[in-house]
């Protein structure tokens, strides 16, 4: 079984690496990295490139999150893995990949934040909490007017969800999951507490302009 979790632990993290903003890099010659707020996501892409690159990253990064899990679910199946272990494999590679989006090899371990991906990833393991993770997150970050507050609601609805399908180790990769979400919004944590965050509606409004 060792050898099970560690194989899919860096096929998963190989997977995560493959970024979208590296694709719209290709496409469009801009280092999303370099420009806009530095960040590696689809937010960043919309904002830098517009809204048509916006999707293109979005897609890529919530796609592999998908694909990584569907992946592992058809090895457990083909290979008539043990029921209890089912749940806990697909959770690793989601983790894995998650923590490949955020720390590539190739953008040397400076990556995106893993919003998308995540996202992906809740689908893909059970699409009812990746509907009520998506609704959460939408609901509270146009409540708060803040992102990063929707964006710490998928975390916990990964927890939720790792508790009502398992309960056991599943809940740690989760919970370690949460907490290099608020580690990489960090920043955006200071700058709410300063009252520098950007708000939601505020950007809209100078978009509109």
């Amino acid at each position: 079984m060792t050898l099970w979790i560690v194989s899919i632990i860096v096929f998963g993290y190989i997977v995560g690496c493959l970024h979208g903003s590296t694709i719209a890099r290709w496409i469009s010659g801009v280092n999303l990295k370099e420009t806009g707020v530095k960040n590696a996501g689809a937010s960043n892409a919309m904002i830098v490139l517009g809204k048509k690159y916006g999707a293109l990253v979005a897609l890529i990064d919530i796609g592999k999150g998908i694909i990584a899990v569907f992946v592992v679910r058809w090895l457990v199946d083909h290979y008539q893995l043990p029921a209890e272990h089912a749940t806990f494999l697909l959770f690793a590679v989601g983790a894995a990949v998650v923590f490949g989006h955020n720390f590539p090899f190739h953008m040397k371990f400076n990556g995106g934040k893993g919003t998308a991906t995540v996202i992906g990833v809740l689908f893909a393991i059970d699409w009812r909490f990746g509907l009520a993770g998506f609704a959460l997150f939408v609901l509270v970050a146009l409540v708060t007017d803040l992102m990063v507050f929707g964006v710490l609601m998928l975390y916990i609805t990964l927890i939720l969800m790792a508790f009502w399908l398992d309960g056991t180790w599943t809940i740690f990769v989760a919970a370690l999951l949460f907490l290099m979400a608020i580690w990489k919004h960090i920043e955006n944590l200071k700058r709410i507490r300063e009252g520098t965050e950007p708000r939601i509606r505020a950007a809209f409004k100078k978009k509109r302009q």
